[in-house]
């Protein structure tokens, strides 16, 4: 197990320096840098000065030379400076991740419970009214713009009802509390669990299907056990194995792919953050903001080829 984990962190660890090699160079192809930002917004620099300033950032070097000196800072924990917020990387990048990570988290539990539950139902349920309620629940997950659902949560809860904040992360002027900024996080929180609900619970619905067919549960049956200990102990546990991998990808996914529920609820996370670098050609934050989301994806997919083993032990790891 302990040789397993290893090579796959070295594994994760090639796969982050191709990542960074490939984002790098792809942002550095986009047509102008930060100095022709700082140049638009200060008509009185000279073309002297812009050349002064390419050279004093590295910037009239070829392409992989700047990569390489990058490659090398980053070795040493230096992931340069922020061109908008003129801080260090981290300290832009910081307060987004755990906001992130937050969001992640309620989202991921809820959406993942609420599949399973469900897809459980549908299972045992075909072709009565619990299934089809069911898949139709599913296929709104999957087909509803994000947005729509988005403002129709801001439209009742926020406008009609006045039960739960519109935007923001928490109250101007108001003491910092627990309670007040979970307010502010139960609806992009429902946005985000209901986007991603809807395709996994239609796998926990196929997998457990197919798992109540075995001929070990019709064992398990004929033994006398009880319907509950067949379905949640022997039917779910091996159904869960094609599930965790969807789970894995989808909560990779998560990390920078929330950008349209952020904006709609003006979270400050990784999502807008990673879009606002990039559209503001601010280069640092945009790469570090991306290999972290390359890194969890990867560490969610360790996790899950772990929890394969702890699903069923014939799977080893070797």
């Amino acid at each position: 197990m302990l040789n397993y984990i290893a090579q796959r962190l070295l594994e994760s660890m090639v796969v982050l320096l191709v990542m960074s090699f490939v984002i790098y160079f792809l942002i550095g192809l986009m047509p102008g840098d930060p100095i022709d930002a700082m140049l638009a917004s200060n008509p009185g620099f000279t073309a002297e000065d812009a050349a002064r300033l390419r050279a004093l950032y590295g910037l009239d070097q070829p392409l992989i030379m700047r990569y390489w000196n990058w490659l090398r800072a980053a070795l040493e924990l230096d992931f340069g400076y922020s061109r908008t917020h003129q801080v260090p990387v981290f300290d832009v990048l910081l307060p987004a991740l755990l906001h992130t990570m937050k969001l992640m988290a309620f989202a991921f539990t809820l959406a993942s419970s609420l599949a399973i539950t469900l897809g459980v139902v549908a299972a045992l349920n075909q072709g009565r009214w619990a299934e089809i309620v069911v898949n139709f629940i599913a296929f709104a997950g999957i087909s509803v713009p994000s947005f729509w659902f988005a403002l129709m949560l801001i439209i009742l809860f926020a406008v009609k009802l006045g039960w739960l904040p519109a935007s923001g992360m928490e109250t101007i002027g108001a003491p910092p509390s627990f309670v007040d900024s979970l307010r502010y996080m139960v609806m992009p929180v429902a946005t985000l669990a209901i986007a991603y609900n809807g395709s996994l619970t239609r796998y926990t619905r196929v997998a457990m299907i197919e798992t109540l067919r075995m001929d070990y549960i019709r064992t398990a049956r004929a033994k006398g056990l009880s319907p509950g200990v067949v379905v949640w102990r022997h039917a779910l546990r091996n159904a869960l194995i094609p599930v965790v991998t969807v789970m894995a990808l989808s909560f990779g996914g998560l990390m920078s792919g929330a950008l349209i529920t952020e904006t709609m609820f003006a979270q400050r996370g990784m999502g807008k953050l990673i879009f606002d670098s990039i559209i503001g050609n601010d280069f640092n934050v945009a790469l570090v903001a991306l290999l972290f989301a390359t890194l969890v994806t990867l560490m969610a997919n360790l996790m899950a080829d772990l929890l394969y083993a702890l699903l069923d032990p014939r799977i080893t790891l070797k």
